[in-house]
């Protein structure tokens, strides 16, 4: 990051030629000439169709942001999962998943998390900094390059929140489309519940998919594992839910991590069915993953006892699946990821 300069990968084309032609006094053209290199090259030298004048005008005014592989940790099951390093020395994880409907890129949109969610090794440490769209868009532009693979959808459901660094990832999420060529309808942005920006992110009628970590039916439950819970309770955040959902016709996925003795009874699963009964929903239920070096403080729920759960949510009529496990060996599953990987 260089505040003196501005972020290259950062700007949208239109942005890119504004600066172009008012500031720099290039012609228009110029900056599509730029825009197709830019997710393409690491260094203002490798655009070769520019002249060299104009290359040291650019890297006067621009910078290039990268990040490198610290290490590549790959999964029995082909998932891999890397450990990015950040141009300030910073470190962030991603995850890599082969599927038959195409590749999906999990990435991490802040380094650490504020959220404090007690099952979710990301929270471990609190916030160091948003990532910038930049630092975003380079996980999957790396992790093309790495694996010589397209990828084709995307989730916001690495480390830290979302919705807490709004104005970057709704930038991202535009790059993405236009950079990448990644349509929104293949992007899922995760939120631990923050009610004020889901309606902020309703008005803007993006055709995303939003899932809403739940995790639980009621305020006393979810209190004692998400502290967000404590200023979003649960009643205002289904009803801002169920708004969304009207408001977009976009069907909300509530994620259900499911832990044992906790929130994983019948009636658990009655009460949570009579609270989202009425909101265009699926239930993607999770096995609550073991997190590094936090010991086994909750443990996931026999099969059968997870399988009653599941049932006894189709029988109230909701739609409920459980979420396909990636990567658990290399901690690369659900609630695994941290902001610097020192095994």
């Amino acid at each position: 990051m260089m505040p003196d300069k501005t972020d290259l990968l950062s700007l949208s084309k239109n942005e890119l030629e504004e600066i172009i032609t008012n500031k720099l006094g290039l012609e228009p053209y110029r900056a599509g000439q730029i825009y197709s290199w830019m997710y393409k090259v690491c260094a203002f030298e490798q655009m070769s169709n520019i002249s060299k004048r104009h290359r040291e005008l650019l890297e006067n005014y621009f910078y290039i942001e990268t990040l490198t592989i610290a290490k590549k940790s790959i999964s029995k099951d082909g998932t891999i999962k890397y450990l990015f390093e950040l141009g300030d020395g910073n470190k962030i994880e991603s995850v890599f998943m082969r599927y038959k409907h195409g590749n999906t890129v999990c990435i991490s949109v802040q380094i650490g998390c504020r959220m404090g969610c007690v099952f979710c090794a990301s929270a471990e440490g609190g916030l160091v900094r948003n990532l910038t769209p930049a630092e975003m868009l380079l996980q999957i532009i790396n992790i093309e390059r790495d694996t010589d693979e397209r990828v084709s959808n995307i989730v916001l459901m690495g480390i830290g929140e979302p919705l807490d660094n709004f104005l970057n990832v709704i930038k991202f999420l535009e790059l993405a489309n236009s950079g990448l060529g990644i349509g929104m309808r293949h992007i899922s942005v995760s939120t631990c519940g923050l009610t004020d920006k889901i309606n902020e992110l309703g008005k803007k009628n993006l055709p995303l998919t939003l899932s809403v970590s739940l995790n639980a039916p009621n305020d006393e439950i979810r209190g004692r594992i998400m502290p967000v819970n404590n200023k979003h309770r649960i009643g205002e955040l289904l009803r801002v839910c169920k708004n969304y959902a009207e408001h977009t016709h976009r069907r909300i996925s509530f994620e259900y991590i499911l832990i044992d003795g906790l929130n994983d009874s019948e009636q658990d699963a009655r009460e949570l069915a009579s609270r989202i009964k009425d909101i265009l929903c699926h239930v993607n239920l999770i096995l609550v993953n073991r997190v590094y070096k936090q010991g086994e403080t909750f443990l996931p729920p026999s099969r059968k006892k997870a399988e009653k759960f599941k049932q006894t949510l189709i029988n109230c009529g909701i739609n409920a699946t459980f979420r396909r496990g990636c990567g658990g060996d290399v901690y690369a599953s659900c609630g695994q990821l941290r902001k610097n990987n020192t095994d």
